[in-house]
């Protein structure tokens, strides 16, 4: 099928599923151009109020999400021969993808500054109050990074989780999680515990999807109303850098690296791996499409002992697309509220985004969930930031549906490349698409 159906059929998909999310965004836009030349003091404070509950519904559900995230996955490699065989080429992959995304998100959102254009739309008093936090929690960093380090490890794991402070969760869950994957089958209960958490953590996280289109909706509307169709000109630029970082993610970044470590070809790989891709974009979630991202890369020459490790693996912990979109939408907050960007604050904001992303759940919006682990370590809450909160989700559902598509296509090339690596490929189904059997 030639590309441009293929991407046609991805986009009518994405729709079909996602209608009402659309539907969200089209009515929100009707109505607060409407709004806009008829100000209605009621309906603004209604569509605010919306927006903020959907806003707190998000973050209602980080932390449980995070841990339990983390046990499993960490909990499903366990302590057994494939952990050292390939395990930690698989991790060594994965951060060397992660790291170019995050990097490349900084330096082109650095280069075209996607949140200037925004910085008109943000209250003058808001925009002093975020900076202020930001300047006193980098200052209290960098004046003593010896303490700095320091407050990662917590004293009380259960006050960290109380006060909401991520960095010194994540470190006590991960360490957490690998003295239960040493300890053997002694640990079943605790971890199907969390694997009842997670599985209720995503339901909850179903029903707050639910109220999605209401949320866009009153976000959309109410930022249209406020600052009138010029708000598109100014989401445009940030769209842009997360198009452009996209692509070159996808169509240089992972065929040089299919280069460098295997003998894969790039476009064989996207050839067998297509129905997923689609999937992926039209679903905007990579736990989703993981038994089609397995069912493509078995059936056509990836064998069943890496397909089976790395992708429901990589579907836990790999969100180099996710990463990418946390780093962007971080500096285009940062840039819309006048935040001076320094070295170590990208850093940081990168650093961070490469840990909020591989606890990201595959779900659709989990990009957007877990940035409240970026701006904690940045002295912010969401709270702080509802006006720029109501640009990014405007567009969430369409880059939504590209880093979950991103992202599959990530795990589909690492498992291509330590397949090649432990001669785990049968390159002749691999480079015959005619031989490919359907996937059902």
């Amino acid at each position: 099928m030639k590309l441009h159906m293929q991407i046609l059929i991805a986009l009518g998909l994405g729709i079909k599923r996602n209608w009402h999310i659309f539907f969200g965004i089209i009515a929100g836009i009707l109505v607060g151009i409407f709004l806009h030349s008829h100000p209605n003091m009621l309906v603004d404070n209604i569509l605010t109020f919306i927006g903020q509950v959907f806003i707190r519904l998000i973050q209602m559900v980080v932390i449980p999400l995070v841990v339990s995230a983390i046990i499993i996955g960490i909990t499903s490699v366990g302590d057994n021969k494939q952990l050292g065989k390939f395990g930690t080429k698989m991790i060594l992959y994965y951060g060397i993808l992660t790291t170019i995304a995050v990097s490349l998100g900084s330096a082109l959102a650095i280069l075209i500054k996607p949140g200037t254009g925004a910085a008109r739309y943000i209250t003058e008093n808001i925009a002093t109050t975020v900076q202020t936090a930001v300047a006193s929690a980098m200052h209290e960093q960098q004046g003593n990074i010896l303490n700095l380090m320091l407050s990662f490890i917590p004293n009380n794991p259960f006050e960290s989780v109380a006060t909401g402070n991520m960095v010194p969760i994540i470190l006590f869950v991960v360490m957490f999680a690998l003295a239960l994957a040493k300890v053997g089958d002694v640990n079943r209960p605790i971890v199907s515990f969390f694997e009842s958490v997670f599985a209720a953590t995503m339901k909850i996280t179903d029903w707050i999807m639910v109220f999605a289109a209401p949320g866009v909706f009153a976000l959309t509307a109410s930022a249209v109303s406020s600052f009138g169709g010029s708000i598109f000109v100014a989401i445009s630029k940030y769209l842009l850098v997360l198009v452009v970082g996209f692509a070159i993610q996808m169509f240089i970044v992972y065929p040089l690296f299919l280069r460098c470590f295997s003998k894969v070809s790039a476009v064989m790989l996207f050839s067998a791996i297509a129905e997923a891709m689609m999937v992926a974009f039209g679903t905007a979630s990579s736990s989703a499409t993981l038994p089609l991202t397995i069912a493509c890369c078995e059936k056509r020459g990836i064998s069943h002992k890496i397909s089976s490790f790395v992708l429901p693996l990589g579907a836990t912990l790999n969100f180099d697309g996710t990463a990418l979109l946390q780093t962007v939408a971080v500096i285009f907050l940062a840039q819309a509220y006048g935040v001076p960007l320094d070295l170590f604050l990208v850093v940081q904001i990168a650093i961070l985004a490469i840990v909020a992303s591989s606890t990201c759940a595959g779900i659709p919006g989990g990009g957007l969930i877990t940035i409240a682990l970026i701006l904690n370590g940045m002295g912010l809450s969401p709270e702080q930031l509802v006006a720029g909160f109501a640009f990014l989700f405007t567009i969430e559902r369409v880059t939504d549906m590209l880093r979950t598509m991103l992202n599959v296509t990530s795990d589909a090339v690492v498992a291509a490349a330590i397949a090649d690596n432990e001669n785990e490929i049968n390159y002749d189904l691999l480079n015959n698409p005619a031989a490919y059997e359907e996937i059902a």
